[in-house]
């Protein structure tokens, strides 16, 4: 590839690499909100051992609990999630690309070692920032599944930091924030090193002006990778961040490791993947929806 002319960075340009990537992951969310509910039911029937876990039967459950709007029960605390997380990895990552891209390699394509550690960072980072609304998204989600007297009740995303904070104290926003930093770095780098490896070939036998069908086939493929390394680091996460106590006091988990453990011993290795088929359909599309959704806003806004 040509070396390109390095190209003015200000702080105007730096902030819109974060303005599209939080609007993207918020646009992606809009549309995969009802799946993530699915999928989160079923993670939690697989750790309890009870109810069903088929995507068709757990969908027919969440709709007769409230309609339609119960696919979408958490879904501001979801949008929150996404102007932290997704603003901040993203974000991130593409002022690296940019930084690496065009002040460090003369305007050529990022090294696969760069588009690894700039990942890791990025999805490390924001993750940390983006947890306190993780947590509540899962709380949220989960609520309906826990016995009566154990649900929270929250009444919206504000109620439920406010009364977090208030009953559990502020650090306690940052639960599971060990797996969840985990399971960021992974779905990262599934997510951005094969986009963006996988859009470089493709460019080349497609053309600059198929640059369509070369975001969406690359997002394909980023999408199911990343659904696969991350989901393992999801499962534990999201049995960390609603775990109750136990009727003694004592918490179910007492680290990332020790879930882990607990989750391989209790439902074999396979448990990991517990609900994959439907964990794919949430992730790629958001994958494909967010990574196209981004390109269309770095064209616009070129």
């Amino acid at each position: 590839m040509s070396a390109q002319q390095p190209p003015k960075v200000t702080l105007a340009s730096q902030a819109k690499n974060f303005f599209i990537g939080g609007v993207s992951g918020m646009i992606a969310t809009c549309f995969v909100q009802p799946i993530d509910m699915v999928k989160v039911r079923i993670q939690l029937n697989a750790e309890s051992k009870t109810g069903v876990r088929s995507p068709f039967a757990v969908a027919g459950q969440i709709y007769a609990e409230g309609g339609f709007k119960r696919f979408y029960r958490g879904i501001d605390s979801a949008l929150m999630r996404q102007a932290l997380y997704t603003t901040t990895r993203l974000g991130i990552y593409f002022s690296l690309s940019d930084y690496l891209k065009y002040q460090v390699n003369g305007g050529s394509n990022m090294t696969g070692f760069q588009k690894i550690y700039s990942s890791l960072v990025a999805g490390g980072i924001g993750s940390i920032v983006g947890t306190p609304a993780d947590l509540v998204l899962i709380r949220m989600q989960s609520d309906s599944t826990l016995p009566e007297a154990q649900r929270r009740n929250y009444k919206n995303v504000i109620d439920a930091f406010s009364r977090i904070v208030r009953e559990e104290g502020f650090l306690s926003l940052w639960k599971g924030c060990a797996p969840t930093v985990v399971r960021a770095m992974a779905l990262n780098l599934g997510m951005l090193v094969s986009y963006d490896e996988s859009k470089e070939r493709l460019e080349k036998i497609l053309g600059p002006e198929k640059a369509v069908a070369t975001w969406v086939l690359s997002s394909l493929i980023s999408g199911g990778i990343a659904a696969t390394m991350s989901l393992p680091f999801d499962n534990v996460k999201t049995k960390m961040q609603k775990m109750t106590p136990l009727p003694d006091g004592t918490m179910p988990y007492k680290s990332l490791v020790d879930c882990a453990i607990k989750t391989a011993t209790n439902e074999s290795i396979v448990g990991f993947w517990a609900g994959l088929p439907t964990y794919v359909v949430r992730i790629a599309p958001h994958v494909m929806i967010t990574l196209v959704a981004s390109e269309q806003l770095k064209k616009l806004l070129k």
